[in-house]
């Protein structure tokens, strides 16, 4: 779902209507992302034993903080941008987005049992 939201969000353009374009992509980023954390999270905390779920925690944090530092740093290339380039950024952004998306959608069902 938030996959299928990014790939929405690659027909935001110059002349993109909010209620048309940018908040169904934007609802769909949300409601997919809500969707995928909690299933996921519970796919890396059971593929472990009890004793190390402690540290599945963490390491779970650790990557979804990581991949927020990753995200934010990279938000600054795409805005820095100006003109058709930045229209390309975020294009790019969107597609790398949707595939991030689809990638962790995958692996709950790669790690769940």
């Amino acid at each position: 779902m938030a996959a299928g939201g990014f790939l929405l969000a690659l027909r935001i353009g110059d002349a993109a209507g909010y209620w048309t374009e940018v908040l169904p992509a934007i609802f769909l980023i949300a409601l997919g992302v809500s969707a995928v954390v909690a299933p996921l999270t519970t796919a890396v905390l059971s593929a472990v034993d009890v004793r190390h779920t402690g540290s599945a925690s963490g390491l779970n944090s650790a990557v979804a903080r990581a991949g927020g530092l990753v995200a934010t740093a990279l938000l600054g290339a795409v805005l820095s941008a100006e003109g058709e380039e930045l229209w390309a950024a975020f294009h790019i952004a969107m597609i790398v987005g949707a595939a991030t998306c689809a990638t962790a959608a995958l692996s709950i069902f790669a790690l769940d049992r």
